[in-house]
C-alpha cells in the first residue's frame, strides 16, 4: 500500500497520516437506553463520554472526558482554544449555569475593527490573529469538575491524551472541510506543514503537540494551560500574527456561575443560559409569547403556526440586538425582558392577515438601555443529574490560526461584538452598545443548552451548534416535542424555519413550508431565502417508563448518540 505524501496541515497539530481503508466508527443517530445517555458531535468523543459513564461516573465526569476529546477529534469546532456554556441539574433538581465564553483581551478597543472613516475592515474580526479572543474552555472544564466532578481529573483528560497520540480516521465530512480552509490556513500559519496532497476519507491522524498540550492540562489543571509551556506558545503566536492576548490576560481569565434562566410553559419549565449567552432570554421570550396560541390546533408548519412563530422570533432578536450583552459589563434588564405583561404586550401588533415589519418593530423597552461550527453534548447519568452544553471556536476552525507548538486551533470569537452598532457580523445579527467591545468583556453568543422539566422532573436536554439559528432550532424541537406530539427523532429531523429580526426574511430548509403554506404567508408580504441547513440538535428525553430516548441531528454526519 502506498504511502499518501501526506496529507493536510498538521492541525498544529496533524504530525502523521497514512492511508488507511476504512473508519473505526460508525455514527449512531437515535437509541433508546435503560439508565444513562449521550449525545453529541462524534463518535469518538461520545465513546469517551459512554465509557466514563460506565466505569460509575456522573454526567459532569462524562462531561470532562468528552469535551478534551472533541478537541481531538472535531477540530473545526471541538476545543481548548474557545469557550462555551454549560446548564447543569442535579438528581434532586437543584440547576445552575457556568459561563466559560471567551474575554475581550485587556488591550482590545470599541473601535479595533474599523477603519479611519469608521467603516468595519472586513475580515478582521473573523480571521487571524486579532479575530481572538481569550480561550474560556480549560478554565470551564476545570471549574465544573472541581463542583460536581467524582472521577480523578487526570483519569479523565487521558482519554484525550490518548486519541491524540494513538490517533483516529478522519470522515468524509472531515475531508471535505479542511479542503475548503486549506487556503486560510496556509495563510496564517507559515510553520504549520500544510501540503498539496490532501487526505482521504480513512486518513489517520496522530496529534503529538496537542498530547503534550493536554498532558500539562492533565498534571496541572487548568495552570497548565494558562501558565507554563502552553502559555508561552500562545502568547509567541500572539505576537507572531499582530494578536493582543498577553500573559496577563490568560492569567486572569475566570469561569462564572451564573443563575439560570427559568420560565414556565404550560406543565414545562425550562431551564437555560444567562447573559453572555442571549439564548435563555430569547428563548424564554418565544415560548411565552407563543403561549397563548393553541399551536397544536393549528398543526406543525401550517400557516398559522409558522406566521405567529416567526413573529415571536422577530420580537425575540429585536431585543436581542438592543438589550443583551456581557451581564458583568452592562446592565440586561432580564426581568423586564421577562416579564409575562411585557411579552404579552410584544405581541399586542401582530396581525394575522399580514406580515410584520422590521422597520416598524424594535425593541419593546422603554428609556433601559455564531458559521455554524459549535458543538454540543447532551448527557443524562445512571442517577439523573444532566448537563447540556455548548462550545463553539465561532467559525470552522475559528480564526484559522493554530497555536505554532501546541497543537489546537484558537477561537474567531470577537466576531460576536457589535464591531459597529448596527453592522451585523458573520451571522447576519446586529447588535448596539449592549454588545460593544471592552476589555475583558465576553461577547453574546447565541448557543443555547437547554434542560426542561415536566411537572418538576426531568423532561429534556437539549442544544446545537448552528449560530443565530441555535436558538430557533431549540426552540422548534421542544415544540415538536411538547405540541405536535412528535418522537424526539422526528422532532429533531423535522425541517425548520428562522426569522432574526433583521434581515427581515424567513430563513427556511428546502424541505420546509410546505404544502402551499410559503406561497400564503408570500401573499401576506413574507420573503423567503432557502438554505441549506440550519442548527444541529442533539437531544434526550427522559420518557414515562424511565428510559432515555437519545437523538442525534441527521444534518451533520458525525453526529452520535450512546448510552446503556
Amino acid at each position: 500500500m502506498r504511502l499518501l505524501l501526506i496529507c493536510l496541515l498538521s492541525f498544529g497539530l496533524l504530525t502523521t497520516c497514512r492511508e488507511v481503508p476504512q473508519l473505526d466508527y460508525t455514527a449512531e443517530k437515535t437509541g433508546t437506553f435503560a439508565q444513562a445517555a449521550i449525545a453529541g458531535p462524534h463518535p469518538k468523543a461520545t465513546e469517551v463520554g459512554l465509557e466514563v459513564l460506565k466505569n460509575g461516573g456522573n454526567a459532569i465526569d462524562a462531561a470532562v472526558a468528552a469535551q478534551f476529546a472533541m478537541a481531538v477529534v472535531y477540530p473545526r469546532a471541538g476545543n481548548i482554544g474557545g469557550g462555551g456554556f454549560l446548564v447543569y441539574r442535579d438528581k434532586d433538581g437543584n440547576s445552575e449555569t457556568l459561563d466559560y465564553r471567551e474575554r475581550a483581551p485587556a488591550a482590545a478597543d470599541r473601535d479595533m475593527y474599523l477603519d479611519e472613516e469608521g467603516n468595519v475592515i472586513p475580515g478582521l474580526s473573523t480571521l487571524g490573529h486579532r479575530a481572538v479572543g481569550v480561550p474560556g474552555t480549560v478554565a470551564g472544564i476545570e471549574a465544573m469538575h472541581q463542583k460536581h466532578g467524582s472521577k480523578p481529573w487526570g483519569e479523565l483528560v487521558s482519554y484525550a491524551i490518548d486519541l491524540a497520540e494513538n490517533g483516529f480516521r478522519l470522515s468524509q465530512a472531515e475531508v471535505d472541510r479542511l479542503k475548503r480552509y486549506h487556503d486560510d490556513f496556509v495563510k496564517f500559519n507559515d510553520n504549520s506543514p500544510f501540503l498539496d496532497t490532501l487526505s482521504v476519507e480513512g486518513t489517520l491522524v496522530q496529534q503529538p503537540e496537542l498530547a503534550a498540550t493536554l498532558s500539562r492540562i492533565r498534571d496541572n489543571g487548568a495552570k497548565g494551560f494558562y501558565t507554563g509551556k502552553t502559555a508561552d506558545l500562545l502568547v509567541a503566536e500572539m505576537k507572531s500574527g499582530g494578536g493582543l492576548i498577553t500573559h496577563e490576560d490568560l492569567v486572569n481569565y475566570e469561569a462564572t456561575w451564573r443563575t439560570p434562566i427559568r420560565k414556565a410553559y404550560k406543565d414545562y419549565e425550562i431551564i437555560s443560559m444567562p447573559p453572555s449567552s442571549s439564548g435563555g432570554v430569547a428563548l424564554a421570550q418565544m415560548v411565552e409569547m407563543l403561549e397563548a396560541y393553541p399551536l397544536a390546533e393549528y398543526g406543525f408548519q401550517s400557516a398559522k403556526a409558522v406566521q405567529v412563530t416567526a413573529e415571536a422570533m422577530r420580537r425575540a432578536y429585536a431585543d436581542r440586538a438592543e438589550y443583551l450583552g456581557d451581564s458583568d459589563y452592562y446592565h440586561v434588564p432580564i426581568d423586564s425582558l421577562l416579564n409575562d405583561e411585557y411579552l404579552a404586550g410584544r405581541m399586542a401588533d401582530f396581525r394575522t392577515d399580514s406580515a410584520g415589519s422590521s422597520d416598524f418593530i424594535g425593541a419593546g423597552l422603554n428609556a433601559v438601555r455564531e458559521t455554524y461550527e459549535t458543538t454540543h453534548i447532551s448527557i443524562i447519568d445512571a442517577q439523573g443529574n444532566a448537563v447540556s452544553i455548548t462550545t463553539t471556536l465561532n467559525g470552522n476552525f475559528g480564526s484559522k490560526v493554530i497555536v505554532d507548538g501546541a497543537g489546537f486551533f484558537l477561537n474567531n470569537e470577537m466576531d460576536d461584538f457589535s464591531a459597529k452598532p448596527g453592522v451585523p457580523n458573520m451571522f447576519g445579527l446586529v447588535g448596539k452598545e449592549a454588545n460593544a467591545i471592552q476589555p475583558g468583556k465576553r461577547m453574546l453568543s447565541s448557543m443555547t443548552p437547554t434542560i426542561v422539566e415536566k411537572d418538576g422532573e426531568l423532561f429534556m436536554v437539549l442544544g446545537a451548534p448552528g449560530g443565530s439559528t441555535i436558538i430557533t432550532a431549540v426552540l422548534q424541537t421542544l415544540l415538536n416535542v411538547v405540541e405536535f406530539e412528535m418522537p424526539l427523532a422526528e422532532a429533531v429531523d423535522a425541517p425548520r424555519f428562522h426569522h432574526q429580526w433583521l434581515p427581515d426574511v424567513i430563513l427556511h430548509e428546502k424541505t420546509a413550508l410546505g404544502n402551499g403554506v410559503k406561497e400564503e404567508l408570500a401573499d401576506m408580504g413574507y420573503e423567503f431565502r432557502e438554505v441549506k441547513y440550519m442548527a444541529v440538535i442533539k437531544a434526550l428525553q427522559r420518557m414515562q417508563d424511565g428510559s432515555i430516548s437519545a437523538a442525534a441531528d441527521k444534518r451533520n454526519p458525525d453526529d452520535d448518540v450512546a448510552g446503556y
